[in-house]
């Protein structure tokens, strides 16, 4: 094996934990460890953990040594301040190249979606979430924006589950809006509607989270 394929090993093994929830932020990541369940050296384990870091999954602090990322609420709220503006851009550029098949296809993902409500998983919500999304926006022709909705969604992997978690409500909300945005593009809405329906319904999200946060750490008195 190349030095290169066991540094992608390396790195496919921790994305992984961390992406399920298996390595949670503030998680301690033990090079020495992980190379020996990878049955590796650590040089490998230390490459993968500078790409996790260039892309803002795990940190680096002298004397505490690697984590996965922890996250602040500005951390949050800019994260997804700014997916809401690309990914409705995105979604927005998409939408005139998309396929009856591939409508038909999110519309099936949100279907799915809508049967996990009764019996609430937010990782299993999650997974269809972006399946959902990808339908609509991966066909966006402008590489640039394209590439940084990818890192939005990259950065939000370690959150979403948790919003979720936080704001169960938001999921049967956020399955209706999905049928929103597919009859726009369907009807061939105004490219601008599109973004800006596609953005309203990230930022809904935000909105509640921040108002849930809001209510705990400021409970209301009696």
């Amino acid at each position: 094996m190349t030095a290169e394929s066991k540094s992608q090993r390396a790195y496919g093994f921790i994305r992984e934990r961390i992406d399920d929830g298996r390595y949670v932020p503030g998680y301690r990541l033990v090079l020495g460890s992980i190379a020996g369940e990878l049955d590796v050296s650590v040089v490998p384990v230390r490459e993968a953990i500078r790409r996790l870091e260039a892309e803002g999954l795990v940190t680096f602090e002298r004397n505490v040594g690697a984590q996965v990322a922890l996250i602040k609420e500005t951390e949050y709220l800019h994260t997804m301040q700014t997916l809401a503006l690309v990914e409705g851009a995105a979604t927005a550029l998409s939408a005139p190249t998309l396929t009856a098949e591939q409508l038909a296809r999110a519309r099936a993902v949100n279907e799915r979606m809508r049967r996990t409500l009764d019996d609430f998983e937010p990782h299993r919500f999650t997974e269809l979430n972006l399946e959902f999304h990808a339908v609509l926006f991966e066909e966006c022709p402008n590489p640039h924006i394209l590439d940084l909705v990818h890192r939005g969604w990259n950065r939000m992997k370690v959150l979403r589950d948790s919003s979720f978690s936080f704001v169960p409500g938001r999921a049967h909300e956020s399955v209706a809006e999905h049928e929103r945005i597919l009859e726009l593009i369907e009807a061939g809405a105004p490219s601008l509607e599109v973004e800006l329906t596609a953005r309203a319904h990230r930022t809904a999200t935000l909105d509640a989270v921040l108002a849930y946060q809001a209510e705990h750490k400021h409970p209301a008195s009696a």
